[in-house]
């Protein structure tokens, strides 16, 4: 019988994978260059000219908070100054919108406006400060509160608390997480809340009073 079919011989490999792809391996490596280079203008030129313009604007924007921190002058701006809902919108990535985000959630707050304040304080990004930190992760807590979200209030104020661990905002969130979960009939939570800061933070102005707020709740205790 006679063998039709022939056997189909492998391409003959002119080069190695180098030589024959250099095109696109030249394509790779242009490609990557130019992505380093992008990176470092986007980081020493276009980031730092716009961390130190709105840097500039929010001197201004920080002047209005002094004046009248209610006035839409602070959220708005005035004479050609961008307010805070302009700098932290505009700047993103800055220093500044970043505190701008910070006063944002604070006056929304004290507005009555506590959805917006969980928006802005929700984009707050934490600057390893041991007071600023923790007072962010608080306001969040006093916006859920407000809502009456007392769940995500409990969660916010125990991190506030965790956060910073220290005599000026640590008992202050403690106390106010004690209250909420005292909401939620969590009462050995809201005990122990109260405990801590009566043997951490025996100085502090929370622990003048604190025996009263542990009696109540440990006789709450099932």
């Amino acid at each position: 019988m006679l063998d039709t079919e022939k056997e189909i011989a492998p391409p003959v490999r002119k080069g190695s994978f180098l030589q024959e792809n250099t095109k696109s391996l030249l394509f790779i490596v242009g490609a990557v260059v130019l992505l380093i280079g992008i990176y470092i203008w986007y980081q020493n030129v276009y980031l730092k000219g716009r961390t130190e313009e709105a840097s500039a604007k929010m001197y201004k924007a920080e002047h209005f908070i002094g004046a009248d921190s209610l006035s839409n002058k602070a959220l708005k701006g005035e004479g050609g100054f961008p307010g805070l809902e302009t700098i932290a919108d505009e700047y993103a990535n800055t220093k500044s919108a970043n505190l701008a985000n910070l006063y944002l959630g604070g006056i929304y707050l004290r507005k009555g406006e506590y959805q917006k304040a969980v928006v802005s304080l929700g984009k707050y990004s934490e600057t390893g400060s041991a007071v600023i930190d923790p007072l962010a992760l608080g306001l969040l807590g006093d916006a859920y509160s407000e809502l009456k979200d007392y769940k995500q209030a409990a969660t916010y104020y125990k991190k506030a608390a965790d956060k910073g661990n220290n005599k000026f905002t640590s008992p202050m969130f403690l106390k106010k997480l004690g209250l909420v979960n005292e909401t939620l009939k969590n009462y050995k939570d809201a005990q122990d809340a109260y405990t801590k800061i009566k043997t951490q933070y025996p100085e502090s102005q929370e622990a003048v009073s604190i025996d009263e707020y542990i009696g109540r709740a440990e006789a709450q205790v099932k």
